[in-house]
């Protein structure tokens, strides 16, 4: 495989401290790669660069071999790059059906030329946008919560929701920053069994960040560990868990 995502020697600071420093790691292309580590480590600082809310100070991310670094978020959306976060964000007072539609980008319907003088292609669009989202909401088993407003989802629905958004475009890469939180178990094997669908039968990359080592484990070949701004090493989940340095930084006296 080759990778999708290259970060090499990335570093930011903040003041004078080094939130991420010197770290080079590598998302293949197919893949659902894991990111662990103790808090503190600069996980989601990762995920923000990469991501494009944050600018580093330092190294180059790049894309299928493009230099996307310090890109906004904005513009990587339109290449295929997108996040989901560990509270999920929601038009609250739309409901998940609307919130899907709401995705996809330069609809003529944003138009107010187009809405006056050409309301037929503002309507061909938006059948053709709403067909879309039905299919997400029915690949994602929420059809009985389409026409519900947002705000009133369960955790674990909003998750699914977020997770949705990202099927409303050709997306490529997907950061995942801790879908498990908040998540009750039940909605929880949903949530994963849809990600791995996604991976598997429509080839989504993913990378992401997660606590619950049991899903870790299920999902992630390879994962990588960060600590004190930069990675510690790579490899599969139980050459993780056997590694001495891992277990003393990371697991702690739990695994020990």
């Amino acid at each position: 495989m080759s990778a999708r995502i290259d970060v090499q020697n990335l570093s930011i600071s903040f003041g004078g401290l080094k939130a991420v420093q010197d770290c080079t790691l590598s998302v293949e292309a197919g893949s659902i790669t894991g990111l662990i580590g103790p808090n503190g480590a600069g996980k989601t600082t990762l995920f923000n660069m990469v991501a494009g809310t944050l600018k580093p100070t330092g190294g180059t991310i790049l894309m299928d071999g493009e230099d996307i670094t310090g890109l906004p978020s904005d513009v990587l959306f339109h290449k295929g790059l997108l996040r989901t976060f560990q509270i999920a964000h929601e038009f609250a007072h739309m409901t998940a059906l609307e919130n899907l539609m709401m995705v996809p980008g330069d609809q003529p319907g944003e138009n107010l030329f187009a809405t006056w003088f050409r309301p037929s292609l503002v309507r061909d669009r938006e059948a053709e946008v709403k067909a879309r989202a039905l299919e997400v909401i029915d690949f994602l088993s929420l059809d009985h919560v389409k026409n519900e407003l947002a705000g009133n989802l369960s955790g674990g629905q909003k998750k699914l929701l977020e997770l949705g958004r990202t099927m409303m475009v050709d997306a490529k890469v997907v950061l995942l920053d801790e879908v498990a939180a908040g998540v009750n178990r039940t909605l929880l094997q949903d949530l994963i069994g849809n990600i791995e669908r996604l991976n598997r039968e429509l080839g989504y990359t993913f990378f992401m960040i997660e606590h619950d080592m049991d899903m870790i484990g299920r999902m992630c070949d390879p994962v990588i560990v960060m600590a004190e701004g930069t990675v510690m090493t790579t490899g599969t989940i139980a050459e993780i868990k056997n590694d001495p340095a891992v277990v003393e930084a990371y697991f702690g006296a739990e695994v020990a």
